[in-house]
């Protein structure tokens, strides 16, 4: 039988589940092919050499065979970062599953998609440098994720109109709204809390989180973007509510 097209890249894995007895299909988010699926044959064995370098997070090199169907099969597998830190703190582990599972669904298979890897990068990066408030980092990421996206919620004026100083927020309206343009479902949001969102949203990831925040706007201005984004994504999103509560002070 011809042999596969064998194909090199780079990538963060994204996921990874079972496959018969000692395989795993990894789910990677990669520069140049966009979000690929793969099988890692035998990467559940002991004596695997590259089964501990496809766990989620981790920025790897890849060799590839490219499949007849929608699987590709991994050769070979080196580390560019570990992101190590990631794994041993609650409150980065959630922060980051949050970032991989937006990734994951808002990306498509084989969908070139270079800004969307580069900013899934910075945001794991802001992360290894352990901020104090991950949660504000991984919120920041989301709302960049959806301006990537062409979902960037309209924050200081009103959505429909543009009128300013807007009081209902709907996030089937494309964010805050004036009340002559409000449909029903919109509800109140405050002038702090879109104010928080816009900061969040003009902010570097690495200037994000220095400092642990809360208060009523900030568990507004969390509410109104969770669900933003899962309205735009239109599903549930299983991190969120452990990124709400990784992110709540005592």
């Amino acid at each position: 039988m011809r042999r596969m097209p064998l194909y090199k890249e780079q990538g963060v894995v994204l996921r990874r589940i079972k496959l018969a007895e000692a395989d795993r299909i990894v789910t990677i988010m990669t520069q140049g092919s966009g979000k690929i699926r793969a099988v890692a044959k035998g990467v559940r064995r002991t004596t695997s050499r590259i089964g501990a370098r496809l766990e989620p997070f981790t920025h790897v090199s890849l060799l590839l065979y490219r499949g007849r169907g929608s699987l590709d099969t991994v050769s070979q597998v080196e580390i560019i970062a570990a992101h190590r830190a990631l794994r041993y703190d609650y409150g980065l582990i959630t922060a980051g599953e949050a970032m991989l599972e937006a990734v994951d669904q808002v990306s498509e298979e084989h969908e070139r998609n270079v800004r969307l890897f580069l900013l899934l990068l910075s945001g794991l990066r802001a992360l290894e440098a352990e901020p104090a408030d991950p949660a504000a980092v991984a919120e920041s990421f989301l709302l960049k994720l959806l301006s990537a996206s062409g979902f960037h919620p309209s924050l200081n004026a009103c959505a429909a109109c543009g009128a300013k100083e807007p009081e209902l927020f709907s996030s089937g309206q494309g964010g805050a709204v004036c009340v002559r343009c409000a449909e029903h479902g919109a509800g109140p949001v405050s002038p702090d809390a879109l104010a928080l969102l816009a900061g969040s949203a003009r902010t570097d990831l690495r200037a994000v989180g220095h400092e642990v925040t809360d208060g009523p706007a900030r568990r507004e201005a969390r509410a109104m973007l969770y669900g933003f984004v899962e309205y735009h994504l239109e599903r549930r999103m299983r991190s969120l509510p452990l990124l709400a509560r990784s992110g709540a002070l005592p």
